[in-house]
């Protein structure tokens, strides 16, 4: 006799060509809707799945997994963070976790360097000048920006993304420099024409950039705090495209408003999409709504990693990407 298919809930509208290979291999609930579920929906879904399917939106802290049923083996998560999830609960609970690491560094790394550029050479100025039909013709010195070629570049994480971005910013002639918990390989930081600081703040005080690609966890919450970021050159930017809580941001506005830090391009925010409003408010700021992976490729191979981890976990063995606590 054949095994029952998996009960699997999804939490959100994934793209259709994954909701439908979802459909063809499990006993899927599908959502209607591309709204966050609330948390009573959430810890019914535990109750009756075989198989969580969330994501970042989703909230699952150990109050949520001690309402899972028994039935619950699996969280599957759409995304490679997992800071939402309490790994540790679930693991005494015996429910695996899974993500979808790898499958963001590159359009991620995009972003930045997109980022790195609105801020550094006033294109959200020049488009909102533009949209507001305000525009009286060109000027030699009007929309005076700055060019990254030749600049100080100082990556915060030096994982996948990291190095995406160091790759990237090369090719744009700049000066690679990185803090990361351990330091790359030599024939790494060779490839990558990187220099390391085992100091952050050493490395802070001298960049003309700081690009932030490290994950939000307990040692590295505030790790730009309103000390640190008092270190940036005032002709320095900064650019978040990794977790918002990394930043102090009440602290980071003050910095921008006094003009003790030149610019900011933000797509991720301290507390999740409500945003300072001070911040909002600044023209020397560049805000995107999380956009960083947002390419319908990479959200289509987000759901296939998905679909592995299911099938994977369904034939008996271990998801390829399982997490453990600690490991990220």
């Amino acid at each position: 006799m054949p095994n029952p298919r998996l009960s699997v809930v999804v939490t959100r509208r994934l793209p259709e060509v994954v909701e439908t290979r979802l459909t063809e291999l499990f006993d899927v609930t599908l959502r209607d809707e591309d709204t966050p579920l609330s948390r009573d929906d959430i810890a019914e879904a535990m109750r009756r799945a075989d198989v969580l399917v969330p994501t970042i939106t989703d909230e699952i802290d150990a109050s949520m997994m001690a309402q899972a049923g028994s039935r619950l083996k699996l969280i599957a998560n759409y995304g490679a963070g997992v800071d939402h999830i309490d790994v540790q609960s679930a693991r005494q609970r015996g429910i695996l976790v899974s993500n979808t690491p790898g499958v963001v560094t590159e359009d991620t790394a995009d972003m930045v360097m997109a980022l790195m550029l609105a801020v550094t050479r006033q294109i959200a100025q020049g488009l909102a000048e533009m949209q507001a039909d305000a525009w009286r013709g060109w000027s030699p010195m009007s929309h005076l920006g700055t060019r990254i070629g030749g600049k100080r570049l100082g990556i915060l994480g030096m994982g996948r993304i990291g190095q995406a971005v160091a790759r990237r910013a090369a090719a744009f002639g700049m000066q690679v420099h990185y803090h990361n918990r351990r330091r790359l390989r030599p024939e790494v930081e060779d490839a990558l024409e990187a220099t390391y600081w085992e100091s952050l703040d050493q490395m802070v005080a001298r960049m003309d950039v700081i690009s932030v690609n490290c994950p939000h966890t307990p040692s590295t919450f505030h790790l730009m705090n309103a000390r640190r970021l008092k270190l940036m050159k005032p002709s320095a930017v900064i650019i978040n495209t990794s977790r918002g809580e990394v930043i102090d941001e009440n602290a980071l506005t003050r910095g921008l408003r006094a003009g003790e830090i030149a610019g900011a391009g933000l797509d991720v925010f301290e507390h999740g999409h409500q945003i300072n409003p001070r911040l909002r408010d600044l023209p020397n700021v560049v805000l995107l709504p999380h956009m960083g992976s947002a390419t319908l490729e990479g959200r289509i191979e987000m759901g296939e990693k998905v679909i592995l981890n299911i099938k994977t976990f369904a034939d008996g063995h271990r998801p390829p990407d399982q997490v453990l606590p600690g490991m990220l």
